[in-house]
């Protein structure tokens, strides 16, 4: 496979990625200072947490979001949450 090749497989899975993984949402709640807050999810229209460590740009109320969810003992949580552009 060539560089070309390459770069345009890349950007294929990149997408089919974003489609069929990443969640979309809105920030409803972000307390920087205590560094959490919760996404309504699109789809299901629940609060999904999100903890500042999950975060990969700085969010404010109401912006629109991408993420993906984990789950540990404690529950469910929105990580790597990407502010929409």
């Amino acid at each position: 496979m060539n560089g070309q090749n390459f770069r345009t497989f890349g950007l294929f899975t990149n997408l089919l990625f974003n489609l069929f993984v990443m969640e979309t949402g809105t920030i409803k709640f972000f307390n920087e200072k205590k560094g959490y807050g919760f996404i309504v999810d699109d789809k299901t229209e629940k609060d999904v947490f999100v903890h500042h460590t999950g975060l990969l740009d700085p969010v404010t109320n109401n912006d629109k979001v991408t993420f993906e969810i984990s789950e540990d003992e404690r529950g469910k949580k929105a990580i790597n949450v990407k502010k929409d552009e």
